[in-house]
């Protein structure tokens, strides 16, 4: 059993001493600003994690929500002034979005160097081409999870379940670069019936879908390493994309829902602002 939260702790601590180092150094604290625009359990689970680690880390967080203060074009403006704003040193914009609203302008008006979630298409096309700066924290809180299980990734057959841009492609590049075999499955693998197929072979598998228990335990193939990215609210429960009680049985190591991957892309979205802000104030510290 991978234990997040433990990761986390060990991950938060040494960034609570970084994030201090660089307050005694430069005078200031990082700032982030974060956006949600619907209302939705993932990601109220998510943005109370962020403002609870933003605390212990001495970190300034502002949270604007759409039914709470703004009509659209009232948001949009909030938006575009604190992008410019240079106190703020990063920027989250929660999904989904309503549907009324154009989330790829958003993005495109952000800029890069204050998008701590990796999602500006500067900050992807830099990790196709292998030069790392903001990743995606699902993605990097899932190589963290891998690192500290797997000794040589070479030949791996990996099989990724979610092709979103904050987990599933990002992921494919940075394992693709270990040298594993990646097949990255979507709706139309379902659509086409082969989801099993795929999931029986890996040797590494990742799902990030949100569809509660749709990899089915006996599918796992004996030994392998589960990573599981969903988190889905049924009745007073929170469960993950993969049914935990027989995958855990088979796979070598398996991550919980909750308390796996979550706490730890909480504590990499932090590293991402560290990492923001180290390169405003072109410090080492």
């Amino acid at each position: 059993m991978i234990d997040g939260k433990k990761i986390a702790l060990v991950l938060a601590e040494s960034l609570k001493k970084e994030f201090s180092l660089l307050y005694d150094s430069c005078g200031v604290k990082a700032k982030m600003a974060v956006f949600c625009f619907n209302d939705d359990s993932a990601s109220d689970i998510y943005i109370k994690a962020q403002s609870k680690l933003a605390g212990y880390l001495g970190v300034e967080y502002q949270l604007f929500k759409l039914n709470q203060e703004f009509d659209l074009s009232g948001l949009k403006q909030k938006f575009s002034d604190l992008n410019s704003d240079s106190d703020i040193d990063g920027v989250v914009v929660m999904q989904p979005l309503a549907d009324s609203f154009d989330f790829r302008s958003l993005l495109l008006d952000m800029d890069p160097a204050k998008d701590i979630e990796g999602i500006h298409p500067i900050n992807l096309g830099n990790l196709i081409s292998s030069e790392l700066t903001s990743i995606s924290p699902t993605a990097a809180a899932v190589m963290n999870i891998l690192n500290s299980c797997v000794d040589d990734y070479v030949g791996s057959e990996v099989v990724i379940i979610g092709h979103s841009h904050i987990v599933g492609k990002p992921l494919a590049m940075l394992l693709a670069d270990k040298l594993t075999t990646v097949t990255l499955c979507n709706i139309g693998t379902s659509k086409v019936n082969r989801l099993e197929e795929h999931v029986r072979r890996a040797d590494i598998l990742v799902v990030a879908v949100g569809k509660p228990e749709l990899v089915k335990g006996e599918w796992i193939k004996e030994g392998a390493i589960v990573v599981d990215v969903g988190i889905n609210k049924v009745g007073s429960n929170i469960v993950g994309d993969v049914e935990f009680e027989e995958a855990k049985k088979r796979a070598s190591y398996i991550t919980p829902v909750p308390a796996g991957v979550g706490p730890i892309t909480t504590v990499m979205l932090m590293k991402n602002l560290l990492l923001a802000f180290k390169k405003k104030h072109n410090t080492r510290v």
